[in-house]
């Protein structure tokens, strides 16, 4: 793939505005389709499966990492909520410091990377410790106020494990 934007969290691709957009690789760690609750159908259906603790792609590859992980830690297998976003295992805090490790393994120098994280079940500031990256800046959205966008670039020769 001769991308230069990676989306390794994809799920069904809600926050896109064009869903199949050339320039980005669409990852994720599932392939399925279900119906809600509401009847809407929902299909996570990535261009590639990957496990975003480990990615088949080569360091500094892409420009712009879209980092989205799942954030339940509570929620039903089959929870409408688990569906949508995925859910984390128990061992979160290490499965998220992989994921940061990768996207900025696999992120050129310069590059950027745009972490969205609901804290709904985890802080914010208990992610953030889990890299040694340091955001530029951010946003909290949501009807709650509890969805964060946050903003990093790389630097070059930055150390990048968490």
């Amino acid at each position: 793939m001769n991308t230069k934007v990676l989306d390794p969290c994809c799920g069904s691709r809600m926050m896109w505005f064009d869903r199949q957009n050339p320039l980005a690789t669409f990852g994720d760690i599932r392939t399925e389709q279900h119906t809600l609750c509401d009847g809407r159908s929902l299909n996570v259906n990535p261009d590639v499966e990957i496990d975003f603790r480990e990615m088949p792609f080569e360091s500094g590859q892409f420009n712009l990492v879209v980092f989205d992980p799942p954030h339940l830690v509570k929620a039903g297998k089959q929870s409408w909520l688990a569906l949508k976003y995925g859910k984390l295992n128990d061992d979160w805090r290490e499965d998220i410091k992989k994921g940061f490790a990768e996207c900025f393994r696999v992120l050129a120098n310069d590059g950027v990377l745009i972490f969205k994280w609901n804290e709904t079940q985890i802080k914010v500031n208990e992610i953030l410790e889990l890299t040694n990256q340091k955001p530029l800046f951010g946003h909290i959205s949501g009807k709650r106020s509890n969805t964060h966008w946050i903003c990093f670039m790389k630097e070059a020769n930055a150390d990048a494990e968490g």
